[in-house]
C-alpha cells in the first residue's frame, strides 16, 4: 500500500528521549506523557506502543486504544500509516493535532474506512491560572460508594458525546471498570443533588505538567442554570492548584460548551481532530 522508510517500535532505552520529546508539546501530548511517566515504555503496562521513524524528537506516534500522531512530517505520517495497516487494528479512533491526524487518516481511510464520524476541528484549550468565574463549592470527588449513580451519568454523557453505548459488547463491564478506576484514583468529580448527578467531569490524564479534563456533562434537566460553568471552574481549579495546566478539547460546533470554557478562562493553544471508527 505505502512505501516509506519504516517506523520502528521504541523500547525502554528510548524512554528519556521520548519524555524530552513530549515536553516540547506538553498540552497536546498529555495523554501519552501520562502513560510514559507512569509505566515507561513497557507496552503491556501502558496498553500501547510508541513508534518513531528516526528519533522521537522529530517523529513520534502512539498506538493503542487511540492512534495518536504526535510529531513528524509527511514522510513520518506515511510510515505510521504503513505500520498501522500491517497489523490488526486495535484503536477506536485517530486523534491528535489536526495537521497530523487528518493526513494520517487520509492514508488509512482506504484500509480502515469509512469513518463513523469525522470531527475535523476541535479547539484544544488550556488554563494555567485559577478560573475567571466562581467555582461550584458543591462539586467534589466522587466516592466509591457512589459508583452506580455516577455510572448512569457517565453512560448518558458517553452516548450523547460519542453516539454509541459504552455498554455494548460486554454488557458494560469494561466501561464500569474504567469509571470505577477513575473514582478510585480521585479523578472523577461531580455535584450531587439528592443522589442525582447534576454535573460531572473527570481528569482523564495527568502528566507532571498537565491535567486533561474529559467527560464534562450537565444533567439535561438542569442545563441553562450555570452548573456547567461553575462545575468546570471547580475541576479546572483543582488541576491548576496541583501546579499543572488544565486542558481539554471541544468540538467546534458545540457553541454552548465553547462559551462556557471561554468564561472559565480557557484559551485555545492548538486544534485537534478526531476520527471515530466502528
Amino acid at each position: 500500500m505505502l512505501k516509506a522508510l519504516g517506523a520502528r517500535r521504541l523500547g525502554i532505552r528510548d524512554a528519556d528521549r521520548v519524555l524530552r520529546a513530549l515536553e516540547i508539546d506538553p498540552v497536546a501530548g498529555c495523554m501519552v506523557a501520562a502513560r510514559v511517566q507512569e509505566y515507561g515504555l513497557e507496552s503491556r503496562q501502558m496498553y500501547g506502543e510508541l513508534w518513531s521513524r528516526g528519533g522521537p524528537e522529530e517523529s513520534l506516534c502512539f498506538s493503542g486504544a487511540n492512534l495518536v500522531p504526535l510529531r513528524g512530517g509527511y514522510g513520518d505520517i506515511r510510515a505510521f500509516a504503513d505500520r498501522a495497516v500491517r497489523q490488526p487494528r486495535m484503536c477506536s479512533s485517530v486523534v491528535g493535532r489536526r495537521e497530523l491526524a487528518l493526513p494520517l487518516w487520509e492514508l488509512l481511510a482506504d484500509e480502515w474506512g469509512p469513518a463513523r464520524e469525522l470531527r475535523d476541528e476541535q479547539p484544544l484549550l488550556a488554563l494555567r491560572r485559577p478560573a475567571l468565574v466562581a467555582p461550584d463549592a458543591d462539586v467534589r470527588q466522587v466516592r466509591t460508594s457512589e459508583l452506580d449513580r455516577y455510572l448512569e451519568a457517565a453512560v448518558a454523557m458517553f452516548i450523547e458525546e460519542v453516539g454509541v453505548d459504552p455498554r455494548a459488547g460486554d454488557g458494560g463491564r469494561a466501561y464500569r471498570r474504567r469509571v470505577a478506576g477513575l473514582i478510585a484514583a480521585g479523578r472523577a468529580w461531580a455535584r450531587f443533588d439528592r443522589g442525582e448527578v447534576v454535573f460531572k467531569a473527570e481528569i482523564g490524564s495527568v502528566s507532571t505538567t498537565v491535567g486533561q479534563i474529559q467527560g464534562v456533562w450537565v444533567n439535561p434537566q438542569r442545563r441553562g442554570r450555570g452548573f456547567g460553568t461553575a462545575g468546570a471552574a471547580a475541576v479546572a481549579n483543582t488541576v491548576v492548584a496541583s501546579g499543572r495546566t488544565a486542558s481539554l478539547y471541544v468540538n467546534s460546533f458545540n457553541a454552548g460548551a465553547r462559551w462556557v470554557y471561554h468564561r472559565v478562562g480557557f484559551r485555545q493553544v492548538a486544534t485537534f481532530a478526531t476520527v471515530l471508527l466502528d
